[in-house]
C-alpha cells in the first residue's frame, strides 16, 4: 500500500460521530469511578466496627482539641492534656444524660395513660370531626396492624437474640476503641500531620500541610455552626414548652440540639419530637402553640442562619448540603445522613486547598492556617 493510499485512509471520516466518541469515553471513566466508589462503601460497611469509631474520634478531638492544645500550651504534657480533656468531656456527657434520665423517669408514670388519652382523642377527631372519610372499623384495623407489627419487630427469635447480642458486642468494642483512638489523636495528632505532610517532595507537603489544615477548619466550622443552631432551637423551643405548661423540657431541648448535627432533617425531627410532647404532656392547644413556634424557628434557622453559618463555615451551597444528606441516607442510612455533611465539607475543603498553588495562597488562607494551629 503506497503512501497516498495511507493518506486517504486516514483522512475518511469515522463512521462513530465526534459526540459519542467522547461520550463514551467519558462513560467508561464514571463507570470505572461507580464501582471504585461501590466498593469502598462495601469495605465500609464491612468494617464499620474500625470505620465509625474512627469517625467519631475524629469528631470528638476536633471538639476537644482547643482544650488540650491550651491545657499543653500552659505548660502541661501531652499525655495529661489529653488525658484532662476526655475526662471532663465525660463527667459533662453524663451529667447531661443523668439530667435527662431523672427527667423521663420523674414523667414515666403519667406518660403511658396521657399517651393513650391523646391517641383516643385523635382517632375521634378522625371519625367524627374530620374532613376525612374515616370510620371506627378503619381506626380499629390500623391499631390492630400497628399492634402486630410491633409484637414482630420486639418478638426474640434466636437469629435475633444472636443479632442483637453481635450488636451490643459491636457497639462496646466502638466505644472502647474510639476512647483509645481519641486519646493518641490529641496527644499526637500534630505530630502526625506533620509526619503526612513530610512524605512528599517538592512543594507537596506545603500542599498537604494546607490541605490538612482546611480540612481541620472545616471540622470545625460545621460542628461549631451545628451547636448555635441546635442551641438556639432548643432555648427558644423549651422555653415554648415551658410557658404553655409543657414538661420533659430538658430531654427536648437534648435531643434539639443532637438533631442540629444532621442538617434539616434532624431539625425536623425534633420538631416533631417537641409537638408530640407538648401533645401528651400539655394538651392540643399547646402543642398547636409548640407547633407554631417550631415552623417560624425552623423557616428563620433555614432561610437564614443556616446558609450563613454553614455556607461560610463550609463553603456549601444548601443545594449541595441537602443532596449530601439524602444521599448519605441512601447509602448508609441513619450513619450516613449524619456523617455526610461534614465528610463531603472537609474533603471539598481538603481538595480546594491541595489544589492551590504557591501563587494562588492568599493571606486569608495563611492566617486561617495560623489560627488552626493555635486552636490546636
Amino acid at each position: 500500500m503506497t503512501e497516498s493510499s495511507n493518506e486517504v485512509l486516514h483522512e475518511r471520516p469515522s463512521l462513530v460521530p465526534k459526540g459519542l466518541e467522547r461520550a463514551a469515553a467519558y462513560a467508561w471513566r464514571l463507570i470505572v469511578i461507580g464501582i471504585v466508589a461501590l466498593a469502598g462503601l462495601w469495605l465500609i460497611r464491612e468494617a464499620r466496627v474500625v470505620f465509625f469509631p474512627i469517625v467519631v474520634a475524629v469528631f470528638i478531638t476536633r471538639a476537644l482539641s482547643p482544650i488540650s492544645g491550651w491545657l499543653h500550651r500552659h505548660r502541661w504534657r501531652p499525655a495529661l492534656a489529653a488525658l484532662v480533656s476526655m475526662v471532663g468531656f465525660f463527667v459533662v456527657l453524663g451529667g447531661v444524660l443523668t439530667i435527662v434520665g431523672n427527667a423521663v423517669a420523674d414523667e414515666a408514670d403519667s406518660i403511658r395513660p396521657t399517651l393513650v388519652q391523646a391517641v383516643d382523642d385523635i382517632e375521634d377527631w378522625l371519625v367524627d370531626d374530620s374532613p376525612f372519610n374515616v370510620s371506627r372499623d378503619n381506626v380499629d384495623s390500623v391499631r390492630e396492624r400497628v399492634s402486630t407489627e410491633f409484637d414482630r419487630f420486639v418478638s426474640s427469635s434466636d437469629g435475633a437474640i444472636a443479632d442483637r447480642a453481635t450488636l451490643v458486642a459491636e457497639v462496646f468494642t466502638g466505644f472502647l476503641l474510639a476512647i483509645i483512638l481519641t486519646f493518641f489523636m490529641l496527644r499526637d495528632g500534630q505530630r502526625l500531620a506533620e509526619w503526612v505532610a513530610s512524605r512528599g517532595k517538592g512543594d507537596r507537603p506545603d500542599r498537604i500541610r494546607r490541605s490538612l489544615d482546611s480540612a481541620w477548619a472545616a471540622l470545625a466550622g460545621y460542628l461549631r455552626g451545628a451547636s448555635l443552631l441546635g442551641i438556639v432551637e432548643a432555648t427558644i423551643i423549651g422555653l415554648t414548652l415551658w410557658i404553655v405548661g409543657g414538661s420533659l423540657i430538658a430531654p427536648v431541648m437534648v435531643f434539639t440540639v443532637l438533631g442540629a448535627f444532621i442538617p434539616i432533617v434532624g431539625a425536623t425531627l425534633a420538631g416533631v419530637v417537641a409537638v408530640l410532647v407538648a401533645l401528651v404532656t400539655a394538651g392540643t392547644g399547646p402543642a398547636i402553640v409548640v407547633a407554631i413556634v417550631v415552623l417560624i424557628v425552623q423557616q428563620l434557622d433555614n432561610d437564614l442562619l443556616a446558609p450563613i453559618i454553614y455556607g461560610r463555615a463550609l463553603s456549601l451551597h444548601p443545594v449541595a448540603i441537602l443532596i449530601s444528606v439524602v444521599a448519605g441516607g441512601a447509602l448508609l442510612g441513619l450513619t450516613g445522613t449524619i456523617l455526610a455533611v461534614p465528610v463531603v465539607a472537609v474533603v471539598f475543603n481538603a481538595v480546594r486547598a491541595y489544589r492551590k498553588s504557591p501563587a494562588e495562597v492568599t493571606e486569608t488562607d495563611i492566617t486561617e492556617t495560623d489560627e488552626t494551629a493555635l486552636a490546636n
